[in-house]
């Protein structure tokens, strides 16, 4: 058995304002989850959320980049975002973008 990954229990402490998040080893990296909802993950080190269009503005406003992988030579986009600058050292700034990211995935689950 893996040991625990600090960045994920990092991350998870960080979103506990939320209610009861965990994480989950997938791909290689983790998923965050609320519930039985996956709103973010970590992929090489790097926190990612989930957007969608009522919230990819923003995230693209505050200069994030969508998570992206490469498989038979071609470059796909997932609609997982790059935490804006900063956020994981002001737990108040990453707040609001963790929920806009857990009601992305909400209504994501929903449709």
């Amino acid at each position: 058995m893996k040991p625990p990954d600090p960045f994920a229990e990092q991350v998870v402490g960080l979103l506990t304002p939320l209610g009861p998040v965990r994480s989950r080893r997938m791909f290689g990296g983790h998923g965050i989850f609320m519930d039985d909802v996956m709103f973010a993950l970590i992929a090489s080190g790097v926190l990612y959320l989930k957007a969608d269009a009522e919230t990819e503005d923003a995230f693209r406003e505050a200069g994030s980049q969508p998570f992206t992988y490469k498989r038979n030579g071609r470059e796909f986009a997932m609609s997982y975002w790059r935490a804006p600058e900063g956020v994981l050292d002001d737990m108040a700034a990453l707040t609001p973008w963790a929920e806009r990211a857990l009601g992305a995935a909400r209504r994501a689950k929903g449709k």
